[in-house]
């Protein structure tokens, strides 16, 4: 087999330097070669992961907004904890989690 091979690369020199230098150029020097769609691929699937992840967020940002419109005590939650609010003689802890 393996003499097969090298007698027909012998006879056809001219037709596999062809073949050889046309796959050469398309995985390595074309303008869309196999590195750049490998790069382009793998940027394609961070970017979906990432859209994925901003629209559960945003769902998440409008159920949020919608219960704060929606329920007084929640707004008064919110309040308390994004701004520090506190009614009269109440005093606040933070407590920061490492």
């Amino acid at each position: 087999m393996k003499q097969r091979i090298l007698h027909f690369i012998d006879k056809n020199k001219i037709y596999v330097g062809i073949v050889f230098f046309f796959l050469m150029w398309i995985l390595f020097f074309d303008e869309f070669n196999w590195i750049r769609i490998r790069r382009d691929s793998l940027k394609l699937k961070a970017l979906k992961r990432e859209a994925t992840y901003l629209n559960e967020k945003i769902e998440q940002d409008k159920k949020r907004l919608h219960a704060i419109k929606t329920n007084p005590a929640e707004l008064e939650k919110f309040a308390r904890e994004t701004y520090f609010m506190k009614k009269e003689n109440e005093d606040i802890y933070v407590i920061i989690e490492k």
